[in-house]
């Protein structure tokens, strides 16, 4: 009875990832198999085949695709290098009274319009806006990132890092106290302890804010449409194009298959080469933990030949 309840529960959880994920993913791969029939149609499926597959990955889209990737890694690593230091001050080097106003800090910027946020930084980054001027003042020149990929990449970092710093803040603060000053008192350094201690036990959290990073981000298209202009073109919006501008639905459903796969393939190479880097440490950790049988033996017999010499 109790597994059938349990069953029970879990439909509706389902159901739901059945009919707004596996359905609507599922409906864009059968398109991407059909083609465009004429100048006002917008998808034929009497005819399938992969050709959309080589326009989608033709010289001209694939430099996009280049873009779009090296934007989303790049991304996704500067949000993790700024937003791991300040998880971890919010965690345990802030008063706990006060952790709860910071977390609202960082949420802020999700209280204001997506779209509203992005055109505050086209406003910022202007050739004649208030940041330009002041370079100029001071000598520096004037400001001429806009409408490049440097300005989209500002842009993502801007708009996604909380998405980091939350989860790293959740696992940094559930690394207990005890266990940090344990460390030290075995005669662990602060780096030791955060990189033997802390880090692993908040991996969860670093993996989670990755992907909540990683993964929104290569398929964003409004920070590269306000922000990036013809140099900083991302896969999201040719995809939107293709279906709103160009009425072409089997190109763009094969352009977002191609992008799903890009994600799934990158996010797994990703974590693999993280996991062959980290292996070293993991087994000197664990032969540090669990030495080897020989080990525990001669440690006795030299004890035993001191204290009879």
């Amino acid at each position: 009875m109790r597994k059938k309840a349990g069953f029970l529960l879990a439909v509706p959880a389902w159901a739901w990832l059945l009919i707004f994920f596996v359905a609507p993913v599922a409906l864009v791969v059968w398109y991407s198999f059909g083609y465009k029939p004429g100048i006002f149609g917008t998808h034929a499926e009497d005819h399938l085949s992969l050709d959309r597959y080589g326009e989608a990955l033709s010289p001209t889209f694939f430099a996009v695709f280049q873009n779009t990737l090296w934007v989303g890694v790049a991304g996704t690593v500067l949000c993790l290098l700024i937003g791991a230091p300040v998880a971890y001050w919010m965690a345990v080097k802030a008063k706990p009274s006060s952790r709860g106003i910071l977390v609202a800090l960082v949420m802020i910027p999700f209280w204001t319009n997506f779209l509203v946020r992005t055109l505050g930084w086209q406003i910022i980054l202007a050739p004649q806006g208030w940041l330009s001027e002041a370079l100029q003042f001071l000598g520096l020149g004037p400001l001429d990132i806009l409408y490049s990929r440097p300005a989209v990449l500002l842009g993502v970092v801007y708009n996604y890092l909380p998405l980091m710093i939350l989860p790293l803040f959740v696992a940094f603060d559930r690394v207990a106290l005890p266990l940090r000053e344990a460390s030290k008192d075995l005669g662990a350094g602060r780096w030791r302890t955060f990189f033997q201690v802390t880090l692993p036990l908040a991996q969860p959290g670093i993996v989670a804010g990755v992907l909540l990073v990683y993964i929104p981000l290569m398929g964003d298209y409004i920070t590269a449409t306000v922000l990036g202009g013809a140099k900083g073109n991302m896969v999201g919006q040719l995809v939107a194009s293709q279906f709103q501008t160009a009425q072409n639905w089997a190109l763009g459903s094969a352009m977002a298959v191609v992008l799903i796969l890009t994600i799934m393939v990158t996010t797994a190479i990703g974590f693999g080469l993280v996991w062959l880097v980290t292996l070293p440490i993991r087994l000197r950790n664990k032969l540090e933990l669990d030495p080897p049988d020989d080990a525990t033996q001669v440690v006795p017999a030299r004890q035993a030949v001191e204290v009879a010499a």
